[in-house]
């Protein structure tokens, strides 16, 4: 079989999954629809209903799409098996029923964002830089009834360097995995359908510890002041530029304290012995932090309600920055 020929059915709905997309209708490979999630309200009144970056795309290249609200519908079951898709590809989309992801007679296959089996879940770039690690990588394998614990088909590597934040990754991860995607669809066209596929299980090495990469909520990204310094900068770094860490500025008066996010610090020597973490130190434009184990220097933040902005431009306007407290 051509590429040309292979009906593909594509799912996902945010700016990660359009550069899989992307390369599909770019390589010439026969897209036939795409799935992704209804229109989201936006706006003070949520008036205004704003289509997925998938969508806007598909639309953009005439790609018939839908947009269920349970995959489960029969109506929706029905639209897609009218496709008649050999294949489904899925980039950062919802867990999806059996009824749907055994459709085609290829499978599906999902791009994940990780070398599985680590980082299972909905933030596996986040968590890899959350937890320092210096590598990750992307996998497809095909979807099974658990999430993200399909037979592996390809991986590949990523290097993370130790100043990178999750925009790096992400940029990085999103052309890895278009490019892992169509090596995958092609090595699936060349066996007709019969591809090597590997049990997670195998794997998984022993003695190794399997780390999940659950959502993230907005506790999630409020930094911990007693943690080791290494482990705030990557936990920073993890979440920059979105969500964004934040903690609390406590203003010495009795004033309410105010968040700040954090999008940019740098590791110091400096100890800062016999200092509570959370306490600050100014030197000259320079802002410090106390850890659990030393200090950490604070490069770009954002008061609440304020625009993101270099600490020399911070400090310039709040000269008892070291009565406060950062908690």
């Amino acid at each position: 079989m051509k590429k040309e020929d292979l009906r593909i059915v594509f799912m996902g709905t945010p700016e990660f999954a359009v550069g899989t997309l992307k390369s599909l209708v770019e390589g010439g490979y026969q897209v036939v629809a795409v799935v992704t999630q209804p229109d989201k309200p936006v706006g003070r009144h949520g008036s205004v209903l704003q289509p997925s970056e998938v969508k806007q795309y598909a639309l953009s290249q005439h790609i018939p799409v839908l947009q269920p609200e349970k995959m489960k519908d029969p109506d929706f079951v029905e639209a897609l098996r009218a496709f008649h898709a050999d294949l489904q590809v899925v980039v950062a989309f919802r867990m999806l029923p059996e009824v749907v992801w055994a459709m085609p007679r290829y499978g599906t296959f999902n791009v994940h964002a990780a070398l599985l089996p680590q980082y299972r879940g909905a933030a596996p770039i986040n968590w890899a830089v959350i937890n320092g690690e210096t590598e990750t990588g992307v996998t497809t394998f095909f979807l099974d009834h658990e999430i993200d614990t399909g037979r592996v088909i390809m991986r590949e590597p990523f290097a993370i360097p130790d100043d990178a934040d999750v925009e790096y990754v992400y940029d990085g991860l999103m052309r890895l995995g278009a490019q892992l995607a169509l090596k995958t669809i092609d090595r699936i066209i060349e066996g007709d359908g019969v591809v090597e596929a590997i049990p997670q299980e195998q794997l998984t090495c022993e003695g190794v510890t399997l780390r999940p990469a659950p959502k993230i909520f907005k506790d999630t990204c409020r930094i911990d002041w007693t943690l080791p310094a290494k482990r705030i900068y990557d936990f920073v770094r993890g979440l920059s530029p979105y969500p964004g860490a934040w903690t609390t500025l406590q203003p010495a008066s009795a004033a309410q304290p105010s968040v700040v996010k954090i999008y940019h610090t740098t590791k110091v020597q400096d100890a800062l012995q016999g200092m509570s973490p959370g306490s600050i130190i100014r030197k000259g434009n320079v802002m410090l932090v106390a850890t659990g184990d030393g200090a950490l220097q604070i490069d770009t933040l954002q008061m609440a309600g304020k625009k993101r902005m270099q600490v020399r431009d911070f400090l310039n306007g709040f000269h008892d920055i070291e009565q406060c407290v950062l908690s």
